[in-house]
């Protein structure tokens, strides 16, 4: 009995190393083609593929709770853009908000930009920043809108690179963007950047797969106000966690694409405790979970070093299982690299390297934790999670 289920833990593990293997080639492949794209046509790169005339204004929507790291910084560079004409649209929901601090800095430092804060006093749902996108979109004074998180810090082409496709391409709804870490001085801090870095990749996977993707990220989100009012308007989303993704979703059930930019945007993370960043990564995980099961199912062939550990450990050490275990290293470090440097140009995924093994087999561990309840914690306060959806469980139980 013992000798038949280590034979047959050997071929599970040896079945996981080789499809971790393809999809680690996998990753290599998409970056390539990824890279491939750039002003081949797929991805447009450059100002010269806006019109001729004078390209639209955009006004640039950003949903505020609290203060970020570095959040005068990235705030700041929205500031700095070479594009035409644009405003910025802050909202925040308490009049008490430390963001409006930075705001208000922003408005004296740059007396000639129209940056405006709305005070979004009602609580239209669940989710709160989308709650205040439905009552910030009202000041909006452009046809063209970009919504991007507080924490986000751009150069200063972002506006003319994410435009371009948007403005150039037939067919095209919305732009998104890619985003790498900026990770603060703590482990945690450093594994989440790691995350995040692993995540684009599974989203250059997606898109070489499918042929496209049909979700956004919350890093950019650039379409038209009449796209977002024929899907019902921020208001059809105000109870789902994953707005951004159900955003991109719903743009592609119109009809139109939803294209990814060559644009790599910075998010500042914070200096994550080891049991912050676990609650982070679980809700992440029952997020994506529940938006993406057959993909997220998927994942558990996707962790190569696990598997490799687990043949090593069946066969008892056997020379085949080491030779896996030394080809999945390879594999998993090359992924890694190429997507982390070539295409998200991430100067840090050199320094945080030797954590790939360590992240990998926490990924595990969230990975089995996400499937055995859909409780997430958010904002500091506990909703269950259906179909998307955000329920308050206080509320849950009162009805």
């Amino acid at each position: 009995m013992m000798h038949f289920l280590s034979t047959a833990l050997q071929i599970l593990a040896a079945l996981g190393v080789v499809t971790s293997s393809i999809y680690y080639l996998l990753c290599i492949f998409s970056a390539w083609r990824f890279l491939r794209g750039r002003g081949a046509g797929g991805i447009v790169n450059t100002a010269a593929a806006l019109p001729a005339r004078f390209p639209p204004a955009v006004s640039i929507l950003k949903p505020l709770k609290g203060v970020d790291p570095e959040i005068y910084k990235c705030f700041r560079s929205h500031c700095l853009q070479d594009f035409p004409e644009y405003e910025i649209i802050f909202g925040v929901s308490d009049p008490n908000d430390p963001a409006i601090a930075s705001v208000r800095k922003l408005q004296a430092e740059f007396p000639e930009r129209r940056i405006e804060l709305v005070m979004c006093s009602e609580i239209l749902g669940t989710n709160v920043k989308v709650s205040n996108l439905a009552q910030m979109v009202g000041s909006a004074r452009f046809d063209y809108l970009i919504v991007n998180d507080s924490d986000i810090r751009v150069a200063p082409d972002y506006l003319q690179r994410v435009m371009a496709p948007l403005l150039g391409e037939a067919g095209v709804g919305m732009v998104t963007c890619l985003y790498r870490g900026v990770a603060a001085a703590t482990l945690g801090s450093g594994l989440e950047s790691l995350g995040i870095a692993d995540f684009c990749a599974g989203v250059l996977v997606a898109r070489q797969i499918e042929g496209g993707i049909r979700f956004g990220l919350g890093s950019t989100l650039a379409f038209r106000r009449s796209d977002l009012e024929r899907m019902g308007g921020f208001l059809s989303i105000v109870d789902y966690l994953a707005d951004d993704y159900e955003l991109g979703k719903r743009m592609a059930a119109l009809g139109l694409k939803v294209q990814l930019s060559d644009v790599v945007v910075d998010t500042n993370l914070p200096g994550y405790r080891m049991r912050d960043f676990f609650a982070h990564q679980l809700r992440w995980a029952r997020g994506v979970r529940d938006a993406r099961s057959g993909g997220y199912m998927g994942l558990a062939f996707t962790f190569g070093i696990f598997w490799a550990i687990m043949a090593l450990i069946a066969s008892l050490g056997q020379l085949w299982a080491l030779a896996a275990l030394a080809s999945t290293l390879v594999l998993r470090f090359g992924a890694a690299l190429v997507v982390g440097w070539t295409v998200m140009r991430d100067r840090q995924i050199f320094k945080f390297a030797c954590l790939i093994p360590l992240r990998d087999l926490i990924a595990v561990g969230v990975w089995a934790a996400s499937l055995a309840g859909d409780v997430v914690i958010w904002r500091g306060e506990r909703f269950r999670l259906k179909n998307g959806r955000l329920i308050r469980i206080a509320e849950q139980a009162g009805g």
